[in-house]
């Protein structure tokens, strides 16, 4: 299976984004706490580059807390400083700019030597779709967006989102798309609500999450759903049926699997990650 979205758009957006990044001291990429892995863009390092970057794990409320703090010391063991933030709740979003400083202290001492004024922390942030950009930006800057002017050097009609006098973003129109063959990865994805439900069959994510969630979260289908034991150890297909049966939807099993991704989406089945750390081949306590 290969899922990808509008090509012609990624490559505009690629585009875009490479051209702007001399323009920036820093980037901000946005992953999705439950798949910090998955939810990345695989072409992001080949843009970035050498481009000092923050790495936020955000829905960090619907996450495993557990998780979060060891995908948080992968990313750092990367070279990389990673905050763990909830930008719907506003929760965490006040660390950035002190991060931010403390990633570019080294550049800020060497313009200060060469007697350059001190001035904004330039911005962008980065996401694959439906990470929750938007929102970020919002908390940052504010509802009400303000254009700040063009800067020196910087082309034409480019529009800098300020955040008081510490911090000013670059407006990036441009979307990364991201490309996977990899069949889990969209699994992981679409139970998360990142693309469009009708690219998988909501069966085939029930039966995915309910697998999960029995291999990990032991327990918590059960008590959703009111099930025996054994029947949460049973096969994910029949544990659907039992489900489905459950709620009174007698065979209607496209109901009873539009329930179960739901709920799970909606953290009604407790706080989880997707991407498990130590099956990643990322050995981070060593």
């Amino acid at each position: 299976m290969t899922i990808q979205w509008f090509p012609g758009h990624m490559a505009k957006a690629r585009r875009e984004v490479s051209e702007k990044m001399k323009y920036v001291d820093i980037v901000f990429e946005l992953v999705d706490a439950r798949l910090p892995l998955s939810s990345r863009n695989p072409m992001l390092d080949q843009i970035i580059q050498q481009k000092p970057r923050i790495v936020l794990l955000n829905k960090a409320d619907l996450a495993d807390p557990q998780q979060t703090k060891l995908w948080q010391e992968y990313f750092k063991k990367q070279g990389h400083a990673a905050l763990a933030i909830n930008a719907q709740e506003n929760k965490g979003v006040k660390g950035l700019i002190p991060t931010a400083k403390e990633v570019l202290k080294e550049k800020r001492a060497r313009d200060a030597a060469r007697g350059l004024k001190p001035r904004a922390i330039r911005a962008m942030v980065l996401g694959i779709p439906n990470v929750g950009k938007s929102t970020l930006m919002n908390r940052l800057v504010g509802k009400k967006i303000a254009q700040t002017g063009n800067k020196p050097g910087v082309t034409k009609g480019q529009q800098w989102l300020r955040h008081g006098t510490e911090l000013e973003l670059l407006d990036t129109p441009g979307i990364l798309w991201p490309k996977f063959e990899d069949e889990e990865i969209g699994k992981k994805l679409a139970l998360t609500g990142a693309i469009k439900d009708q690219l998988l069959h909501l069966d085939d994510l029930a039966i995915y999450g309910l697998d999960f969630f029995a291999r990990y979260y032991p327990g918590r289908i059960q008590e959703r759903y009111h099930l025996t034991e054994e029947q949460e150890q049973g096969l994910a297909p029949e544990i659907l049926m039992d489900i489905t049966a459950k709620r009174g939807f007698r065979d209607d099993y496209a109901r009873g699997s539009e329930l179960v991704v739901f709920e799970i989406r909606d953290g009604k089945l407790g706080r989880y990650t997707l991407d498990r750390c130590e099956e990643m081949g990322q050995e981070v306590n060593e």
